[in-house]
């Protein structure tokens, strides 16, 4: 049975900046999860939510000639992926879109795929505007996240992880009424983001949960209580990995409640050819690197190859 949660909720643009980032610190250290408030698009992400519905609500032939592409933009159907290899399951129940940077470069920008305007024809732009809007947060939340390991606020930019920026804006759909096979499965099983941090806001249904802790046996879930306007922020394999585990990613999970529920995920991910490894100040004689150096867009392959290998 899950427990209840209570996560740090951080003021993104607090006129105590010191404050927000002890506050970044402390939930990086203890959960891994936390909000945030005071992001300034609240108008957006409810044009997000409207468009998402609308497309989901299309007939699934519809919806296919949209399947996600080698770039992985796309529509992706329900059981195409399994976020938990070590599941027997047939796969998630959730159903997704992926669009990816919107600008950047030429080639990033073509492989996204748009449903044709004269069936949504405010689809594109709103996905375009959320995108530069979301980016631009998580731009400056990566800044203080910076500052609560005691770098300089721009180290992220300097070190080639924001050239270009790789954020991508997932679509979540979960279903309501569920079949009696499905009972066993989960919405979305368990996993860690590949990326640097992953910026979702829901609709208010639960279903995310939490593992802090991911080697005890059995494993804690807690849930994740919604708070109306705020962005829930988690952190992902790649700080893990620069921080040497002193900021860990978290297992989290979607449990199928029985009841119709919408997110959206965007995820920050260090560009293709930045390298991470373990930051001088997070390793010693005492406490080795934990994981060898490893560029940003290998990383994501393999963990995508593992995803969609069933």
């Amino acid at each position: 049975m899950a427990g209840s949660l209570q996560l740090p909720l951080v003021d993104l643009f607090s006129a105590d900046r010191a404050a927000a980032v002890q506050s970044i610190r402390e939930a990086c250290l203890e959960y891994g999860f936390f909000y945030i408030k005071n992001h300034g698009i609240d108008r957006e992400i409810h044009l997000v939510f409207r468009e998402s519905e609308k497309f989901f609500s299309l007939p699934f032939d519809e919806k296919m000639k949209l399947q996600r592409n080698d770039d992985h933009r796309g529509y992706t159907p329900p059981y195409a992926e399994n976020l938990d290899p070590s599941s027997k399951s047939k796969g998630d129940l959730k159903e997704s879109f992926y669009i990816g940077p919107a600008k950047s470069c030429k080639s990033i920008l073509e492989s996204n795929q748009w449903p044709s305007e004269a069936s949504l024809p405010l689809w594109r732009s709103t996905m375009v505007s959320y995108h530069e809007k979301v980016l631009t947060i998580g731009k400056h939340l990566l800044s203080l996240i910076a500052l609560s390991l005691k770098l300089d606020e721009q180290f992220f930019e300097t070190i080639g992880a924001l050239d270009p920026p790789m954020g991508f804006v997932r679509l979540l759909h979960y279903p309501g009424e569920l079949k009696v096979e499905d009972y066993d499965n989960y919405g979305a099983s368990a996993h860690s983001d590949y990326g640097m941090i992953t910026l979702l806001v829901t609709d208010g249904v639960p279903g995310l949960q939490i593992c802090r802790d991911k080697d005890r046996r059995p494993q804690l879930w807690e849930d994740v209580p919604h708070i109306e306007g705020a962005f829930i922020v988690n952190i992902g394999d790649m700080l893990e990995r620069w921080t040497n585990c002193l900021f860990r990613s978290t297992l989290h999970r979607v449990v199928a409640i029985g009841k119709e529920r919408y997110s959206v995920a965007f995820f920050l991910d260090p560009s293709s050819d930045c390298l991470v490894e373990c930051l001088e100040s997070c390793c010693s004689e005492t406490s080795p690197p934990r994981f060898p150096p490893i560029r940003g867009g290998d990383y994501l392959k393999e963990r995508l190859e593992l995803t969609y290998s069933k």
